[in-house]
């Protein structure tokens, strides 16, 4: 059963600076939220990606925490290359996470990832790097195929979710589940495509992304934190 916030219960929004290079990001805290999932857009996309920002504003209704950030700075996004520098974006994801446990509020918050495309990718090689810092990993019609190695070395329970009409990236998120360690989760949502723009296609993935974290993200003992390797 996932768990909802309830009617009436306030929370918390705040624009945040992301150190060291100043990213910036809107943090979400629903009232009663435990748990916190970071997002990693893919191709370019900003921390207001519709598609995102949606999926985001679900999961405050299930009393999950966001942070939805920019990658990028203003400068680097003028480099489309950069748009498929893994390893850069990956990093960003570690200084993300490394702010959220440095702030007194968000340090015994679970951390979940949360990764759309490229951003996908992302999630996967900083989850590797940060260990059981990260508690569970959902990707959007990802490319889990860019993180490389890193595939290897996750220990967060992961769940692809695909579009059914995702010709290509289907196969390329088969290939990469088959070296996830266990708990991993493939689901196909029917008749969507890269984007699941079709009507009812995004609320499918939100619901399986709810019930995923629900799941799999506990909050953090005292004294632990992140532990990049």
């Amino acid at each position: 059963m996932v768990a909802r916030a309830r009617p009436g219960r306030s929370s918390e929004v705040r624009d945040v600076s992301i150190p060291p290079r100043g990213l910036a990001g809107i943090l979400h805290i629903p009232e009663g939220s435990r748990a916190v999932v970071v997002f990693a857009h893919g191709s370019g996309s900003s921390r207001f990606s519709p598609r995102n920002t949606a999926v985001a504003a679900a999961l405050n209704h299930h009393a999950l925490a966001t942070l939805l950030l920019d990658l990028l700075t203003f400068d680097e996004e003028a480099n489309r290359a950069n748009v498929f520098n893994i390893e850069l974006l990956a990093d960003r994801l570690l200084d993300a996470v490394r702010w959220l446990d440095q702030d007194r509020t968000m340090a015994r918050f679970a951390v979940g990832l949360f990764g759309s495309s490229t951003g996908a990718a992302a999630a996967l090689m900083a989850a590797a790097r940060l260990r059981s810092r990260i508690g569970a990993i959902v990707s959007r019609g990802g490319r889990p195929d860019l993180a490389g190695d890193a595939i290897d070395q996750v220990n967060a329970p992961t769940l692809f979710v695909i579009g059914g009409n995702d010709f290509g990236v289907i196969e390329l998120n088969q290939d990469a589940f088959a070296r996830l360690r266990e708990p991993r989760a493939i689901e196909i949502v029917p008749g969507a495509s890269h984007l699941f723009s079709e009507p009812g296609a995004l609320e499918q993935v939100t619901d399986h992304a709810a019930r995923w974290f629900a799941r799999y993200l506990t909050p953090m003992a005292p004294g632990a934190g992140s532990k990049a390797g």
